[in-house]
């Protein structure tokens, strides 16, 4: 086949034969910078903690890892106990500046995909993300609405952690939820924004971008209530080539952590007093 190419365009040898390549990685094998006066080491591990080891790998020191290789492992999540100081938008030490909910529904019948409602917060200064809690909808098989039924069961997710926006993922099942979930705003009178999203991308693309730098990195932290859900488990037992059983949760996740973020403030700022001086002289 390559015969014909050059063939075709009249080359007589192929392009760059004879050539020699030239690999220069960030760093050598000792940890010396190749360029200390544009990438001294602070500036090279800064890119490592931002982009993951995996990218790093392959950009920074031209060592590619391919994605099949890739697994996630629970053990480099942080657990966590706090609740959210709503009134400090705090976290333990954390100050959140912004927030995510996201459905990646299905049928949630017993035995089949789950459908799920993933809550994360984000602490952008420190570039960190917390799971703070995962709800994962079983319809019960004599419910007759399903789908209304998991309405109800996420709108009141979305109502216990004061939310005002939910991000709803709109491919397959997901396409009828929006008008019924409307539905069930009006009829129980909590107003909420609905964010639809379509996603075209291969879903281990997308569960591998979101979660595997923050993972690698130590900048993925949980609340203690999410081990005792089925996501450390669809942790373990996720390939990135596909067909894992259950991966519902970790695309929930995902799909939260890649979100556009609610900006999160404190609401218990202090107010300041201040007294004009009006006694002027004119």
């Amino acid at each position: 086949m390559s015969d014909i190419v050059y063939k075709k365009n009249v080359f007589s040898t192929p392009f760059l034969s004879g050539y020699n390549e030239l690999k220069i990685p960030i760093m050598d094998s000792t940890g010396k910078p190749a360029w200390p006066e544009l990438f001294p080491i602070e500036k090279i591990d800064q890119i490592r903690e931002t982009v993951g080891d995996r990218h790093f790998s392959a950009q920074m020191m031209l060592n590619y890892i391919p994605p099949d290789k890739i697994r996630l492992d629970p053990g480099g999540i942080k657990i966590y106990e706090s609740d959210f100081d709503i009134r400090h938008a705090r976290i333990d030490g954390h100050q959140i500046t912004g927030g995510a909910i996201y459905w990646d529904p299905s049928g949630g019948r017993r035995n089949g995909d789950n459908s799920v409602c993933a809550l994360i917060y984000r602490d952008d200064n420190n570039r960190i993300v917390l799971i703070h809690d995962i709800l994962y909808i079983t319809v019960p098989d004599d419910t007759e609405y399903p789908l209304a039924y998991q309405c109800e069961c996420v709108l009141e997710f979305v109502k216990k952690h004061h939310f005002r926006t939910l991000s709803l993922e709109t491919n397959g099942i997901g396409n009828a939820l929006p008008e019924i979930m409307r539905n069930t705003i009006s009829r129980t009178g909590y107003g909420i924004q609905i964010r639809p999203i379509n996603n075209s991308r291969r879903k281990e693309d997308r569960i591998i971008d979101a979660m595997e730098p923050l993972l690698t990195t130590g900048r993925l932290f949980a609340h203690t209530q999410i081990s005792r859900t089925p996501f450390f488990s669809e942790m373990l037992a996720w390939t990135p080539i596909g067909g894992a059983e259950h991966d519902d949760g970790l695309d929930a996740v995902s799909g939260a952590i890649a979100c556009v973020p609610i900006p999160i403030r404190p609401y218990g700022t202090t107010v300041s007093r201040y007294t004009a001086n009006t006694n002027f002289n004119l």
